[in-house]
């Protein structure tokens, strides 16, 4: 379930290995282009977490689940009877404890992780095929703004190849099933007027995290075009809520506010006071 609100900040003082060998390298210690990530999955227990509860109900393939939003949605859509496969590669951008406890969760309620890279196609291609799926859900990203000065190839690892790897799964399928992925509102990037809306031109990214998005919107556009694949991309707007990324501004504000500290705010290129949208999942 999603909220929406605006904020004003003011002033004020045991798993089995398909593969061997390979071993897991963080996204954020590497520089490379293609980092590697483990191969873990149970057959019995990926295929259990594939059966939905009911008549009428979707089988959904979705990305991310070690993720945030990921996490929530599959909790929801295992609730309402849908059956769901989830993947993540579980990298160290932030504290992989967190992701591991939403991983523990989920389990607990028979939603199983497959834990893999979505740029490995041969893998992307299995899993796929391994469920009767009517629905890809694809929330895996490499998220953050800033942390994109640092290591900017893990954004067009995930972010890009990632994504054209699971269109090109999903094109290989007998049958091609709807993708609904996430983009971002930060698609927007240097456009100033407010409120935004769809109908806007997004061709002015601030960020290389808002250019892969826009990437994806672009690359979307042309697989609806040639292939006739059905895809929808939501423009989130910051997400907050329980098990949400420690990286965000309001832990920050929060930590600063218990800890007595100054919390810095900035202002717009006039020295106005700036808004910005939160959305509560």
């Amino acid at each position: 379930m999603l909220w929406h609100f605006a904020a004003n900040f003011q002033r004020a003082p045991d798993r089995i290995a398909l593969r061997k060998g390979l071993t897991q390298l963080s996204a954020s210690a590497s520089s490379s282009a293609s980092p590697s990530y483990k191969r873990v999955f149970d057959a019995d227990r990926a295929r259990a977490s594939c059966v939905p509860t009911g008549p009428g109900k979707h089988v959904v393939f979705l990305t991310g689940t070690g993720g945030f939003v990921g996490f929530h949605t599959a909790l929801a859509l295992h609730e309402a009877g849908h059956g769901v496969l989830g993947l993540d590669n579980f990298n160290d951008y932030y504290e992989t404890s967190l992701k591991r406890s939403r991983q523990d969760i989920l389990e607990a309620k028979g939603i199983y992780t497959v834990e893999g890279d979505l740029a490995d196609g041969e893998l992307i291609e299995e899993l796929v095929a391994f469920c009767p799926f009517t629905h890809v859900l694809h929330l895996a990203a490499q998220a953050g703004v800033r942390y994109a000065a640092k290591n900017p190839l893990a954004y067009v690892h995930s972010n890009l190849l990632g994504f054209v790897t699971l269109l090109e799964s999903v094109k290989k399928m007998d049958e091609m099933i709807p993708v609904v992925y996430a983009s971002s509102s930060s698609v927007y990037g240097l456009n100033t007027k407010v409120p935004f809306s769809e109908e806007d031109r997004v061709d002015q990214p601030a960020s290389l995290y808002a250019a892969t998005k826009k990437s994806n919107e672009m690359i979307a556009h042309t697989y609806y075009n040639i292939y006739g694949m059905s895809l929808t991309g939501l423009r989130f707007f910051t997400v907050y809520g329980p098990y949400g990324r420690p990286d965000m501004a309001y832990f920050f504000f929060t930590q600063r506010i218990l800890d007595g500290t100054l919390i810095e705010i900035f202002q717009g290129p006039e020295g106005e006071e700036v808004q910005r949208d939160f959305t509560y999942v």
